[in-house]
């Protein structure tokens, strides 16, 4: 009996095992099956084209992926630089008393900037007024001395001639002659001396007129002005500074004259020879025009083999200096192809567009490059003469 029982129970396992795998097996067909979609509508498998219903592109409009002939630019970063840049510095050593202007001010040719101390430079000009006073006064008495003088040689003179005549006439004697010729000798060398005095006045005279001059034009230096039109672009003083010469104090820039500085590589400085045309944009704005090279520096640097090379800009007010900017310059000319942006859809890092085939429309993952305007170009992907979907814009853009 127990046999029986145990012969049993072995064969209602092996039962439940092949039950069990029978089961596993279904479940495993049965999911195959459901991930294929056989069990699920509107669902079709890898390979297929998509063909939504009609009227689910109703919105859409349609265009050709066309392929264009394009300029290809090598591109250069630069800076945007005024043309001028003026440094302000100060001719003599003293304290700032005033700052007259602020970043961003807009100063004309004199427009005072800065004034410093001048308290020493005023008593430096009033010694030197009092020294020419001095000499001036000097000169005066020379001049009297000089008229007195000659006046004193006329009556030498004249006694001297008249005691001549006397002594032809035997009205006087030699030792009267010899009296009158010594007075008069004496006199003469008195005008000379008198001359000489004035000449020396007269170069004190002009030495004082020197420092007098050169003490207005030091008091003047204390009143800094702006050398030409501009726009102050750093201020780098305050009131109670020590200006010195050689310290920079105020940078002023010419505003509304402008230009690109890009670093150009050695292999295509032949391309921006001056005169040559490039195009410049101005990325912060938006703004992108024809330009001419205006310079080049002809020395390299040599640790980049590159070269500046200088780009006149357009009078906008919306440019500043320091801005970043792009030089573009004409290599050769490339057929590429195009689409609308609008018709790249893009889902995290892939690009498709919606290619027509047949009646239906199919998703394709693209490849896309530069942007022109409002189309963009297309690297792979496509090979020109599809008609794509996109969003907006009119129909074969």
């Amino acid at each position: 009996m127990q046999e029986e029982n145990s012969e049993m129970e072995k064969r209602n396992k092996k039962f439940l095992r092949m039950a069990l795998s029978l089961a596993t097996g279904t479940a495993v067909v049965v999911l195959m099956l459901h991930m294929g979609g056989i069990f699920t509508a509107n669902k079709v498998g890898p390979g297929s084209t998509v063909t939504p219903p009609k009227e689910s592109f109703v919105k859409f409009k349609t265009a050709e992926a066309k392929i264009e002939t394009i300029t290809e630019f090598y591109e250069a970063v630069g800076t945007v630089r005024p043309r001028t840049e003026t440094t302000v510095e100060a001719q003599i050593s003293a304290k700032v008393e005033q700052v007259l202007v602020k970043p961003g001010q807009n100063v004309v040719r004199g427009e005072p900037l800065l004034i410093l101390d001048s308290r020493e430079l005023r008593s430096r000009l009033s010694r030197a007024e009092e020294g020419l006073a001095s000499a001036s006064a000097r000169r005066e008495q020379a001049f009297q001395g000089l008229t007195a003088a000659k006046a004193v040689y006329s009556q030498a003179e004249a006694a001297y001639n008249r005691i001549r005549k006397y002594l032809e006439a035997q009205a006087a004697t030699l030792q009267d002659l010899e009296i009158a010729e010594a007075a008069f000798l004496q006199a003469r060398a008195k005008v000379r001396q008198a001359e000489d005095a004035i000449k020396e006045a007269d170069a004190g005279v002009n030495k004082a007129e020197k420092l007098v001059e050169e003490a207005k034009i030091a008091l003047g230096y204390t009143w800094i002005k702006a050398h030409e039109q501009g726009q102050i672009a750093r201020r780098l003083v305050e009131p109670g500074d020590l200006a010195v010469p050689g310290k920079p104090l105020i940078v002023i820039q010419t505003r509304g004259s402008l230009r690109l500085e890009a670093m150009v590589r050695e292999g295509h400085v032949q391309k921006v020879l001056p005169g040559a045309g490039v195009r410049v944009a101005i990325d912060a704005l938006s703004l992108a025009f024809d330009a001419s090279v205006e310079e080049l520096v002809p020395s390299g640097d040599p640790s980049t083999r590159t070269f500046v090379v200088k780009t006149g800009l357009p009078q906008d007010e919306r440019i500043f200096p320091g801005m970043f900017g792009r030089l573009l310059v004409p290599l050769e000319e490339i057929r590429v192809i195009t689409v609308p942006r609008k018709a790249v859809n893009r889902v995290g890092q892939l690009d498709t567009v919606l290619v027509k085939i047949g009646e239906g429309w199919n998703k394709v993952m693209v490849k896309t490059g530069r942007t022109m305007g409002e189309r963009i170009e297309i690297l792979s992907g496509l090979s020109g003469g599809e008609i794509i979907a996109f969003t907006g814009g009119e129909d074969n853009a």
